[in-house]
């Protein structure tokens, strides 16, 4: 028997004085619902607030296994922050996240993601970065031609590369199975917390003492500090910048930062493009795209323009969501992919959650330092350097930063609630690995801003967005004289815009800073780490729960799977054993 049909059997009655036995599921898993709301279908075993790609993720995962799912999205479109837009016409460009690489292989097969048109286009060398002496270093993926092409800067440097490298994928084989799975119980009160953490000593057996003193290096040193201790170019330090400090708030000489380095390689899996860059063709909105299809094959109900105002929790458990319209659709369960601020505090009422709960969820450190700006253009940049390979590395990404001295001021004056007036700028023409993003003749470009405040000391983000814009195109045209005046279209998406618009709270893209104390069983905070909360069935299963951010879909799979784990057990009180 499918699990919808043990779970979720549902008897319409027409007794307006029966509506409340509604909540009789508890008893005997059966839903009595009134004949209007079975006439309007809104009874389901799960309902998924929020169609990102870990929403979405969640939903096919449970559909899957039987479960008649219904996904709620508040804008016009799936997708979240993996989305591809228009933002002139005929011209798509993938408005936030735009970086593929991590998303996990077990997704991507286990949905069957090709077939419903996923194409990844592998980006070799992940990175460039000009420096203003007019020299670019491209980092190739292979690794023996990136130690040949950094041994132009430094060979001492370029030995000691091939031996961090190893170091760095030797310490991410200990850790990446926790990737995808719950993160331990650690509470010796009880047998389950004594087993996790049995588990996870077997995990590490035959770990030395030197590769722990390294781990706990990375967890909680400061990339800056690494850099320094292994390489001596100044050009070789900052090639690790961009990949490692991205969306993070923190200079790259804040204790914490280091963890970058392991992040990239623990969250993508071991495939050929572990921890490097790549395009989506299509854009990202690819990727869900094919996570919508897959689920819609599988039985999942998507909504849009269907935002939802609150969870109704009865009894101490979540029994439905309420809509701003006012409709209310009931279910089993309740995932939420909005992250965990957004949920606990917007969603719920504050009497429905644990005080010291609430406190701990307060305390998550969730400000945003980043920015999208977005443009097409009607040629395409001409990058200036004197890399032989220059002319051909057209679907690279750009990594426009000079130093890691550079970086470290553009954060401090960030963190003031100023906009530096030099930006540190990462881009991608993206139309060139994929010409279907615009007519021919123009070219899209897209770029990612780093350290730039939520908080503004002065004014406000609708006064100040054209001016990050212009400081965004002035730092370009110091790499690619030609932008300014080829272009046709642009879109600055501030910190603010990144919340009003996409549901970042603070403009935050992980959902919660990826750092140590918001890590692993950590995560969103400590005693629920689990995907489950205080709330009887509520789950989160977006970004802001374990693993954490980036497009991994890790979060999404892990959280469906708790979900069929504790129906398994019976943890749903009447649930068929």
């Amino acid at each position: 028997m499918q699990v919808t049909e043990r779970y979720s059997r549902a008897v319409a009655i027409s007794s307006p004085f029966l509506t409340a036995l509604c909540d009789s599921v508890d008893r005997f898993g059966i839903y009595i619902v009134t004949s209007s709301q079975a006439r309007s279908g809104f009874i389901y075993d799960a309902i998924v607030i929020g169609a990102g790609h870990n929403g979405l993720t969640a939903a096919a995962y449970l559909a899957r296994a039987g479960l008649s799912t219904i996904v709620l999205e508040r804008r016009e479109i799936v997708g979240g922050c993996c989305v591809t837009e228009e933002i002139a016409p005929g011209c798509r460009v993938s408005t936030t996240s735009y970086i593929a690489s991590m998303l996990r292989p077990e997704v991507i097969s286990e949905l069957q993601l090709g077939s419903h048109g996923l194409r990844m286009i592998p980006c070799d060398p992940a990175i460039q970065v000009p420096f203003p002496d007019g020299h670019v270093v491209p980092w190739w993926v292979d690794p023996e031609r990136a130690r040949q092409e950094f041994s132009k800067i430094s060979a001492k440097d370029a030995a000691r590369f091939v031996q961090v490298d190893n170091q760095l994928k030797k310490l991410a084989r200990y850790l990446q199975p926790f990737f995808m799975e719950p993160p331990p119980e650690v509470d010796t009160s009880t047998l389950k917390g004594w087993t996790d953490l049995f588990r996870v000593g077997k995990r590490f057996r035959g770990i030395s003492s030197a590769e722990i003193s390294e781990l706990v290096s990375f967890l909680t040193g400061s990339l800056g500090e690494f850099l320094d201790h292994n390489y001596e170019s100044e050009k070789m330090k900052t090639l690790f910048l961009a990949n490692n400090v991205y969306g993070k708030h923190g200079g790259p000489y804040q204790p914490g930062t280091a963890i970058g380095l392991l992040f990239h390689l623990l969250s993508s899996g071991e495939h050929e493009l572990q921890g490097f860059y790549g395009h989506v063709m299509g854009g990202m909105g690819s990727i869900t795209q094919a996570l919508a299809a897959a689920g819609k094959k599988l039985g999942v109900e998507i909504r849009t323009s269907a935002a939802v105002a609150r969870i109704e929790v009865r009894e101490g458990r979540a029994r439905s969501v309420v809509l701003e319209d006012g409709t209310e659709i009931r279910g089993r369960m309740v995932l939420s992919n909005a992250d965990p601020k957004r949920t606990f505090l917007g969603l719920l009422e504050s009497k429905q959650l644990p005080e010291d709960f609430l406190f701990s969820v307060r305390g998550i450190k969730m400000q945003g330092p980043c920015a999208k700006v977005n443009m097409v253009l009607a040629e395409e940049p001409r990058f200036t350097g004197t890399s032989p390979q220059a002319t051909a590395l057209e679907r690279t990404f750009y990594t426009l930063v000079p130093s890691l001295e550079f970086a470290e001021r553009c954060y401090d004056i960030a963190k003031f609630g100023e906009i530096p007036e030099q930006l540190w700028v990462d881009c991608v023409v993206s139309s060139n690995a994929d010409d279907s993003l615009a007519p021919p003749g123009k070219h899209i470009l897209t770029c990612f801003v780093q350290y730039v405040p939520y908080h503004l000391r002065e004014g406000n983000w609708d006064e100040k967005r054209d001016l990050l814009g212009d400081r965004v195109v002035k730092k370009i045209a110091e790499y690619a004289p030609n932008v300014p005046g080829a272009i046709m279209a642009r879109q600055v998406l501030t910190p603010l815009d990144l919340e009003r618009t996409y549901g970042l709270t603070e403009g935050n893209i992980f959902h919660g800073d990826l750092r140590l104390e918001q890590l692993f069983f950590m995560r969103p905070v400590p005693g629920w780490s689990q995907y489950r909360t205080p709330v009887d069935g509520l789950y989160l299963c977006g970004a802001g729960a374990h693993p954490g951010g980036g497009v991994t879909g890790a979060p999404g799979r892990n959280a469906a799977h708790q979900v069929l784990r504790d129906l398994k057990k019976g943890r749903f009180r009447g649930a068929a054993a």
